[in-house]
């Protein structure tokens, strides 16, 4: 399949799916409203970070259908001379049609604004990975299955390929995963970049953490149970670019 047949049909399944797609700024990746109104943030029941839950007034947003593919991310680099992500050129890690790895912090950044968009917060990310009734993960309470989403080994942090993929997947798989507007991979596949700094949600930070780092959400190929929720949170550093696990996707707000 060529890369624009792919990249029409990734567009068509959104239309599909009935989700409310605003516009496209990034070719074959429409962005997808989330509407506005309450929703519960945090998780009273995950580990420390994640707590304390509260109610949301949230806004309206869009964001990206799937996670941005390497044909996408390529594009950009052909377009404005930014480097190439470390993987580029990688037999598996490489393929046009699955998420871009070996991407940093301000690489995610510089990508978004060039056409438009930003990184989505933690809250906004979270809203469109659990609903507004703070489900744990985007299809709902049922746990995690290889038909839902690519996850890892049983024991952090080995790959598992039950699900059909060893590596990354294409970014338009695992449909039954979806959330209710139909955007793709929120859990699982790669670890995505918001744009949020790490500090917990309450209490005293840790000074040797908070503010060095950023905030990665979802879960990725080889995370184990564990990591694959919409509540997870993982800090990262943001120069870092080696992660042959972490990518992006972007949003639009008004």
């Amino acid at each position: 399949m060529s890369i624009s047949s792919a990249l029409w049909g990734i567009s068509a399944l959104a239309l599909a799916a009935g989700a409310a797609v605003a516009d496209e700024p990034v070719a074959g990746n429409p962005l997808i409203e989330i509407p506005a109104g309450p929703f519960v943030f945090g998780n009273d029941n995950g580990i420390e970070n994640e707590r304390p839950s509260r109610v949301i007034a949230g806004k309206a947003f869009s964001m990206n259908r799937t996670e941005i593919a390497n044909a996408q991310y390529k594009r950009f680099v052909e377009a404005t001379g930014h480097r190439p992500a470390f993987y580029a050129n990688h037999p598996l890690l490489g393929l046009d049609d699955h998420p871009v790895v070996g991407v940093s912090w301000d690489d995610a950044i510089a990508f978004c604004a060039y056409y438009g968009l930003r990184l989505p917060s933690e809250q906004e990310y979270e809203r469109a990975a659990r609903g507004t009734e703070g489900m744990p993960f985007p299809w709902g309470t049922a746990p995690v299955s290889p038909a839902r989403a690519n996850g890892g080994s049983s024991v952090c942090c080995g790959p598992d390929d039950s699900d059909g993929y060893a590596m990354t997947a294409p970014v338009d798989s695992f449909s039954l995963g979806a959330n209710p507007q139909g955007i793709l991979n929120l859990i699982g596949n790669v670890w995505e970049w918001t744009r949020d700094l790490y500090a917990p949600y309450e209490g005293e930070a840790d000074l040797e953490v908070a503010g060095n780092y950023r905030v990665l959400r979802g879960g990725a190929w080889n995370s184990d149970p564990g990591h694959l929720s919409a509540t997870y949170r993982l800090a990262y550093a943001p120069d870092f670019r080696f992660a042959a696990n972490g990518g992006f996707r972007c949003i639009r707000s008004p």
